[in-house]
């Protein structure tokens, strides 16, 4: 069975940091103000924070705990909490299609941030009165989309050829204690603005007639599990990169507090920053109430927003913002990139450089066919990753724990753990919940998409 050769993080706060990071992108910053704004604020807010307690926090532990007994890639962590040579083989292969599901999100994730990447620069190429390249830069555009794909895609590869701590736990660190920084930052300033007092209440104060819609219950479990990378394997990768020691109760929560106070963070600026636009003349709503462009929110009403507050201020506002969002993107990718890298390394003699470099070619080529196929490609890739394969490797993730992992060999690796009492509460319920709500949690959700 192979092993992992890529090391280990060095430190807890370097592991909370590196997987906060994967959690914490444009999953939080971009997707989940957008939910919320459209599917009616505080109803949506209510809903995802029960689905985090309830479905993303035992689902995410589940990841880590398979990755972190296998020690290995997905595939083969999978298999080896199988007892049969059929459910070995029928567990690598929902590894495998994780690694590859992995690969389809970084097409479409590559291209999205590199529009942020475009919207950051766009400012400084405004106030350098170079106007015709700051339109470029915003404008939607084949040129301006293959450009910055590649760009944002050279940048993920940087980081990733270093390694484990010098490389995904070192910038981790520097990344994420900015992103919350400038997060913090953008709600202080957003909410002393007028009007932001009505997105305010919007956000949190629920209409409670909405809480059972069909649309914002499937809204906010498609944002859990984008939200906190489940069903993409990079959990598990990371898992494998942890200390049998190490007390993943408590990892698990913090990772996933980080992850949901950032996008309660994100959501505190971008819906207040709406109704901030909106007293600022900007229009937001359609005449029957839907929200405009809620698809491109943060590129068009935090745009339009900052273009009304004048001065040296707009740009440095959009600056800022952007750069957040990049950040966002960019600790995400890395962990989605990891994990086709970890298991190129393991299975094959490429080094780690070698290794990096053709998975980012193979991801550029295929995010490219999706930028030169974009009306068709864009939504696709979207809907058959986040909404179709991700549950259904969660569906796979959870039976695999609870039915197909002998519970004595599973009990054991619980044990392992320093300061944790296998028959403890605790520990006695969470794979029982595994074993028996999760699937049919996540069965609700697979029937909810397809209907």
């Amino acid at each position: 069975m192979s092993t992992v050769k890529q090391g280990h993080f060095s430190s807890k706060i370097g592991f909370i940091m590196a997987a906060a990071g994967s959690a914490v992108g444009v999953g939080n910053i971009w997707g989940f103000p957008t939910q919320a704004a459209t599917h009616g604020g505080g109803a949506f807010l209510l809903v995802y924070l029960f689905l985090i307690l309830v479905l993303g926090y035992p689902m995410l532990m589940a990841e880590l705990m398979i990755g972190r007994h296998g020690q290995t890639n997905p595939a083969d962590a999978m298999a080896k909490v199988a007892n049969t040579p059929l459910s070995k083989k029928i567990g690598k292969t929902i590894g495998f299609i994780s690694i590859i599901t992995a690969t389809l999100i970084c097409t479409f994730y590559s291209i999205l941030s590199g529009w942020f990447v475009s919207f950051a620069i766009a400012p400084i190429a405004e106030i350098s009165g170079q106007t015709q390249a700051s339109n470029w830069l915003m404008d939607f555009s084949l040129s301006r989309n293959l450009v910055f794909t590649l760009i944002f895609i050279a940048m993920v590869i940087l980081v990733i050829r270093q390694g484990v701590q010098k490389g995904i736990e070192r910038w981790s660190k520097r990344l994420m204690p900015m992103l919350l920084l400038i997060l913090v930052a953008g709600v202080v300033y957003i909410l002393t603005q007028p009007g932001a007092m009505k997105g305010l209440e919007v956000l949190l104060i629920p209409d409670f007639s909405r809480v059972f819609d069909a649309d914002v219950l499937i809204g906010a479990l498609g944002q859990t599990f984008f939200s906190l990378t489940i069903g993409t394997a990079a959990m598990m990768v990371y898992g494998a990169y942890l200390s049998q020691k190490e007390n993943l109760a408590k990892l698990t929560a913090y990772v996933t507090l980080t992850d949901t106070s950032v996008a309660f963070l994100a959501a505190l600026m971008v819906i207040p920053a709406m109704y901030v636009a909106q007293h600022n003349g900007v229009q937001i709503f359609a005449e029957d109430g839907s929200l405009l462009n809620s698809d491109t929110l943060v590129f068009t009403v935090l745009p339009a927003l900052f273009d009304t507050i004048g001065g040296v201020t707009q740009y440095l506002l959009a600056i800022v913002f952007f750069i957040l969002m990049t950040i966002a993107g960019l600790t995400s990718a890395i962990s989605i990139v990891e994990v086709p890298t970890s298991y190129l390394v393991e299975k094959t003699n490429l080094s780690r450089d070698k290794a990096t470099l053709l998975v980012g070619s193979l991801i550029a080529a295929l995010s490219l066919v999706v930028v030169f196929n974009f009306d068709s490609l864009f939504g696709f890739m979207i809907t058959l990753t986040t909404e179709r394969a991700q549950p259904l490797i969660a569906l796979g993730i959870a039976i695999y724990l609870g039915w197909v992992w002998n519970r004595n060999q599973l009990i054991s690796a619980i044990g392992q753990q320093e300061g944790v009492q296998a028959n403890s509460l605790f520990w006695k319920v969470w794979p029982w919940y595994v074993k028996y709500i999760c699937p049919l949690l996540i069965i609700m959700i697979i029937v909810q998409l397809i209907s």
